[in-house]
């Protein structure tokens, strides 16, 4: 019996030894992570779920990423969040290897990462960072694959030491204040995405960016040589020849008198042509603005909370000022076309039969609001045909071949979930698009704007019927627009409107191929999926994403934060579902209307859920597939 109680703990010891490793790592971690929070200004507020004494990875703390119970990485993205970065703390993480605080409000100098040697990837993107970053800051950081310093204030001149690394993959500095000579790149076969534009620099460009094309310099005027078209005097390329050679670097002669002059020429002629354009915009836009400005508000009020006020129904413009006499669209400036000086609308799909700019002319216009890529009229024409016509300022991408060819592509789409467009107008400065009216309004509008008939039909069985509409006809999308990068690119419940019987119908599709490419990523919302907001990276996986945030907005009710530009209003409708699925807590998550209509649906709202966490993984290679998503819709009944 002696023998019995050494051989007893002995084996315990050998069951409880191994976990003990895993337990105090975790607890060490929740330590760090909770110091370093203790760091922010704001960090109470923003990192709730970051509880002292809980585990970071089996809590799934907020921006927390992790292999198993292993921290490996932390994404702090679009958090709002400001103070300083306390690097001292993650000292301990030692498995750490991305840092992500991209889309925040921190100032002052660049943190200091170069401590954490190990790291793989720095994405300090859209904050506000100043200063001058030392030149051997990366001297110890060799691992480092991917560094993202763009859109902040930083200055002064590229560090050496960050060209010198011979693993960097992704190098992104664009909208800083970097000036002087751009340090030659050492490994450039390893550099595979490169960003410089908008920054302050000049000389001639190293001959070891010759791979990169002249888009990635753009706005730092004093550059010059290959890819620019630009060509740099013998001294300058002297320079360049001697900065690749490790000697000293001379400084800038002064510019020549017939230079300078030529440059002051160049300068007032560019401001004459620039305030000429500006008049003239504002006088084309000046009535327009007028109808816009009185709806602005009501699309304000909907950013700042989760309801939507009775002004954002669409509503006739009784009280509203006139865009013309009798309340009529008014034309634009000319162009040749018509016997009014007008290039007629071009028809794209006749099933509503054939009108010309002319018909709406003459119709009763009623302004239904604005965005960010324009604003929206509905005109009733004298045949009583409804339509929704679409003035779109910041669709200038393609020519106009270009853009006839893709009007075209869309107006031949033929499903019963998809809006196609009826017309279309082209004017350089902007385009009209025309689509029919649909009575009852928006998805958005009928969950989060309406209390009354709108929102009293939304039982589970229309949600439901909503549901598989949305995802068949994005599977349409996908089928016959997969040679976009990404095939819709702004599904969101304000782009679901609703028939009569509450078949939903998408529309706003397709527009990644058109709007311009420095407006793409405020007017389109699969630019806020993770992977873009991380790294950049568009796919079709980001309309998964953006579905499944319509999925959890319908089943819960809630108005997702997502859909914000700023931090106000909302919730965080994913972070909510997954925390809620992972703590079995699943049945809070539906919406309480739902539950007190259709109590025996409950089965098949979870299903819902759990579709939708599985559209919303950060990792798109983690979420479903188009047909996937498709399948388990279909088998919910």
């Amino acid at each position: 019996m002696a023998t019995t109680v050494p051989v007893f703990a002995l084996l315990l010891s050998l069951l409880v030894l191994p976990t003990l490793p895993t337990l105090c790592s975790s607890q060490s971690d929740a330590d760090s992570l909770s110091k370093f929070k203790k760091s922010l200004k704001n960090g109470d507020s923003k990192l709730k779920n970051w509880v002292p004494g809980s585990s970071p990875c089996r809590k799934k703390w907020i921006g927390v990423m992790c292999d198993g119970e292993t921290i490996i990485g932390l994404h702090l993205t679009n958090l709002g969040l400001s103070g300083s970065v306390d690097v001292e703390s993650l000292l301990k993480l030692r498995s750490l290897r991305t840092i992500s605080l991209v889309k925040n409000k921190f100032e002052g100098s660049i943190p200091k990462l170069n401590k954490l040697g190990a790291l793989r990837a720095i994405y300090l993107s859209n904050n506000q960072f100043t200063g001058e970053i030392p030149n051997d800051y990366f001297e110890s950081m060799g691992s480092l694959k991917k560094v993202w310093l763009n859109q902040n204030k930083f200055s002064g001149k590229i560090p050496d030491s960050l060209m010198q690394l011979q693993n960097l993959m992704e190098l992104h500095l664009e909208g800083n204040r970097f000036s002087g000579k751009i340090p030659s790149l050492k490994y450039p076969n390893v550099m595979k995405s490169l960003d410089l534009k908008g920054n302050k620099l000049d000389g001639k460009i190293p001959e070891s960016f010759s791979k990169f094309n002249a888009s990635v310099f753009e706005g730092n005027n004093e550059l010059c040589g290959k890819p620019l078209e630009k060509h740099c005097d013998t001294a300058d390329s002297r320079k360049v020849q001697q900065e690749d050679e490790k000697q000293e670097e001379p400084n800038s002669p002064p510019q020549s008198s017939s230079q300078l002059n030529a440059t002051v020429v160049i300068s007032a002629v560019t401001l004459v042509v620039v305030v000429f354009f500006v008049v003239v915009a504002i006088i084309s836009t000046n009535r327009e603005d007028e109808l816009t400005n009185h709806h602005s508000s009501s699309r304000e009020t909907l950013r700042q909370g989760n309801n939507v006020p009775e002004s954002t129904r669409q509503k006739p413009l009784e009280s509203s000022r006139k865009s013309g006499p009798e309340g009529k669209i008014k034309r634009g400036s000319s162009q040749k076309g018509n016997k009014n000086g007008m290039a007629d609308l071009v028809v794209v799909n006749e099933e509503k039969g054939s009108f010309g700019l002319q018909d709406l002319m003459k119709a009763a216009a009623e302004v239904l609001g604005s965005g960010g890529l324009g604003s929206a009229y509905k005109a009733v024409m004298g045949n009583g045909l409804a339509v929704v016509v679409k003035r779109m300022r910041e669709m200038n991408r393609l020519g106009k071949d270009g853009f006839e060819t893709e009007m075209q592509r869309f107006g031949a789409l033929k499903h019963p979930n998809v809006l196609t467009p009826l017309a279309y107008h082209f004017r350089r400065e902007e385009k009209l698009i025309v689509s029919q009216y649909m009575p009852s309004g928006s998805l958005l509008y009928a969950l989060h704007g309406d209390r009354g008939v709108f929102h009293a039909k939304l039982n589970w069985s229309n949600r439901l019927k909503i549901i598989k509409g949305i995802t068949q006809g994005l599977g349409y999308i996908h089928t016959q627009l997969k040679i976009y990068e990404v095939p819709h690119g702004n599904l969101k419940a304000s782009n679901v409107l609703l028939t009569e019987t509450y078949e939903p119908m998408l529309s706003d599709y397709g527009f990644y191929s058109l709007i311009d490419a420095d407006k793409v990523t405020q007017g389109l919302f699969a630019y806020k999926s993770p992977e873009y907001i991380q790294s950049q990276k568009i796919s079709p996986k980001s309309d998964i994403y953006c579905l499944g945030i319509v999925l959890l907005e319908i089943v819960t009710g809630k108005f997702p934060s997502q859909y914000l530009n700023t931090g106000n209003g909302g919730i965080d409708i994913v972070q909510w579902a997954q925390s809620s699925i992972s703590e079995d807590r699943v049945e809070e998550l539906v919406d309480p209307e739902i539950l007190s209509t259709s109590s025996d649906s409950i089965n098949q709202v979870v299903s819902i859920i759990r579709i939708g966490v599985a559209c919303v993984e950060s990792n798109p290679d983690q979420r479903l597939t188009m047909n996937e998503v498709i399948c388990k819709i279909l088998e919910v009944s």
